[in-house]
């Protein structure tokens, strides 16, 4: 008898929470919300990872509609190979949305595949290297006029790196600058205009941000100084009920005399030119734009639709050929419909270069790519 009460308690549990889960209902409460996934892959270079990935989100000021969410997502993995993967970013609202606050903490140790600097390098120069990153970054910035934010950021940025199989590209390329790794400290200034609706899912408004950052000759040696600066561009329109259009281009250049390799920009990562592995590509400059069409047929799921193009090239290297093709689709559950946070599974497909298999990519995240 006892058995059959707590099984039946168990079975009566188990439908609360399916029925919770896949509610079509909206908590209206504004409380705060917490949602962990696991972390769990295998790669020959790194053996079996598992860990733990989670986000945690909350308003500062529940009476206030317009306050927008703070969010706080942490996620760490180890590997049976010793490698390790920590994580950590902030991005926090005060009251009335005066300030603003961007974070993120990085630290890993982690093989990656390395194929030389350009637009068009190819897969057979694919070489193993072992890299230990370190990176601190801290944004604040300040409503200064309605929906106008102006910046400061700091950021330090350490570097090592160990070549697994010595004899490839690494060695032998004759363009590249610190390949041993190195150290950079940014100091920088921003200014960002947003009209989105949500920070989270938004369905209209224009969100635009541009960022110069420079690091001053403090470490010596072949270590970076110089500059970067990035523009993030973004549009979003209600085409129906359920339907929203998303647009986004994205700038980022880094200029020196001479720029540490690890530091030029990557085409290729969760959130743009989804199915490109980060850093195949690398150059002084990214070009890349990219359109997402979400259909949000629940409140707790959705499908999305994307596509896009980019392309890294060299400062004096800029033309409209070479552009890269992007698609793909995803599926979201929205763990916390109100604030518009979701659970992220996309497919991305990129190009087919001559003698190679198709590019492409499965991302699990948190939150949408823009």
């Amino acid at each position: 008898m006892v058995l059959c009460l707590c099984m039946a308690h168990l079975s009566f549990a188990q439908g609360k929470f399916l029925k919770k889960l896949f509610s079509n209902e909206k908590d209206t409460t504004r409380k705060s919300s917490y949602m962990p996934i696991p972390v769990f892959g295998y790669a020959q270079e790194t053996g079996f990872e598992f860990g733990l990935g989670s986000i945690y989100s909350f308003y500062v000021d529940k009476a206030d509609t317009n306050n927008r969410s703070s969010n706080f997502f942490g996620a760490a993995s180890y590997s049976t190979k010793k490698t390790y993967n920590v994580t950590f970013r902030g991005d926090a609202w005060t009251k009335r949305n005066e300030l603003h606050f961007i974070s993120e903490i990085r630290f890993k140790n982690m093989p990656f595949n390395f194929y030389g600097i350009g637009n068009n390098t190819a897969h057979d120069d694919e070489d193993k290297l072992v890299q230990r990153m370190f990176k601190v970054q801290l944004d604040a910035e300040k409503a200064f006029a309605k929906n106008t934010y102006t910046g400061i950021s700091v950021g330090f940025e350490n570097y090592r790196f160990k070549d697994s199989e010595p004899g490839g590209i690494y060695a032998t390329g004759n363009n590249m600058y610190d390949k041993d790794g190195g150290s950079a400290f940014f100091i920088g200034v921003s200014q960002s205009y947003d009209t989105r609706n949500s920070n989270n899912y938004p369905t209209t408004g224009f969100f635009g941000r541009i960022s110069y950052q420079y690091a001053p000759n403090i470490f010596g040696g072949e270590n970076f100084s110089g500059s970067q600066i990035k523009v993030n561009l973004r549009n979003f329109w209600l085409l129906a009920p359920k339907v929203v259009l998303g647009v986004q281009a994205l700038y980022h250049t880094v200029q020196s005399k001479n720029t540490s390799f690890y530091l030029l920009p990557q085409l290729g990562n969760d959130e743009m030119m989804r199915g490109y592995y980060g850093g195949r590509y690398r150059d002084e400059n990214l070009f890349a734009t990219q359109a997402e069409l979400r259909y949000r047929f629940m409140e707790r799921l959705g499908l999305v639709l994307f596509g896009g193009t980019g392309k890294v090239f060299a400062n004096d290297d800029f033309d409209l050929k070479n552009f890269k093709p992007n698609y793909g689709i995803g599926g979201r559950y929205f763990f916390d419909p109100a604030k518009g946070l979701s659970v992220r599974i996309d497919y991305g497909v990129g190009e087919k270069r001559p003698n190679e298999k198709r590019q492409s990519g499965f991302y699990i995240s948190f939150a949408e790519s823009f």
